[in-house]
């Protein structure tokens, strides 16, 4: 049986700052070393989660480089590299390519919403440019440009290092066509969920995994869903998703995902700060009560005292 390039538990690995909005150094190397020891199977540096707009291109040049320090060759570092600007997203990807990256992320420009021939033109010139493993990422709640499963079919037939997709779209439709018809010509090719809570949908329907942004917190339960199904034991896969469904009631709270996550981590006892570059704002004192509770009802602190 063909196995896809990447699988599993990633990580969109969100970006610790200081409180003077300084990138926090010792926090991404212990949140680093936190996801690797605890079973990710990828780190996503330069994320959507990790604030990528919010970050100079040295910044997130370095962010990826802590943590290829801290975890490359324990599991695979896959930053983002995109942007508004083909040839942006180009030198960013051969910067991490000569960095030694496992590969890259790419959303659609957000800015101009280009039509079907100019998006493929984007992910073309990219995959022509960037010769290693690159994932498509569909996010059209921030792209405002939903892929569609027809492109990645062209994709994934004409440019052996696009890789997979990620999907942060909640529609089982689109998921159904686009296992189906992308596998039926690359058994090898990813599909990724970008929603904790479609991750073991998505892998009962044929999907490999997922993107997940609060595997930043909670990568042991995530990884319970995953190994449980591959290893063929649906109850207790179920009974790990369902500590999913409750911990995702995080994003119906949280004024952003990066916060949300962020405010996670530090109320779990992690040593993150739960700070946000502007115009983000960090979760207020009620939605900090109710991540307090499901922490406590799902025994998560348990989860960074283990690690200590």
């Amino acid at each position: 049986m063909t196995k896809p390039k990447f699988y599993g538990v990633i990580t969109p690995f969100i970006t610790p700052f200081k409180k003077d909005l300084s990138l926090d150094v010792d926090g991404i190397r212990w949140l680093a070393k936190y996801e690797a020891n605890n079973g990710v199977h990828g780190i996503f540096p330069n994320s959507t989660t990790g604030e990528f707009v919010h970050l100079r291109k040295e910044e997130s040049i370095e962010v990826t480089k802590l943590v290829l320090e801290e975890v490359g060759g324990k599991v695979w570092i896959i930053p983002g590299i995109s942007s508004n600007c083909t040839e942006h997203s180009i030198e960013l990807g051969l910067i991490f390519k000569d960095m030694g990256v496992d590969g890259v992320i790419i959303t659609p420009p957000y800015f101009f919403k280009v039509p079907y021939d100019k998006l493929k033109r984007h992910f073309s010139l990219v995959a022509e440019k960037v010769d290693i493993p690159i994932i498509v990422y569909n996010i059209p709640m921030l792209t405002g440009i939903n892929i569609p499963v027809k492109l990645y079919v062209e994709l994934a037939r004409e440019y052996s290092n696009i890789a997979g997709a990620k999907v942060t779209y909640q529609d089982f439709t689109y998921f159904r066509r686009l296992i189906q018809d992308v596998k039926s010509i690359r058994k090898d090719f990813t599909v990724l969920t970008g929603f904790d809570d479609l991750l073991l949908p998505v892998l009962m329907m044929g999907g490999d995994g997922g993107i997940m942004a609060l595997a930043n917190a909670t990568p042991q339960i995530h990884r319970e869903v995953y190994d449980s199904w591959i290893n063929g034991d649906l109850s207790r896969a179920i009974s790990a998703w369902k500590k999913v469904l409750k911990l995702a009631r995080i994003y119906d709270i949280a004024t952003s995902i990066p916060s949300g996550v962020k405010a996670l981590l530090k109320e779990m006892g992690a040593p993150i700060n739960d700070i946000v570059r502007p115009p983000l704002t960090t979760e207020p004192e009620e939605v900090i009560r109710e991540i307090r509770s499901i922490i406590t009802e799902l025994n998560l602190k348990e989860l960074i005292s283990s690690h200590k």
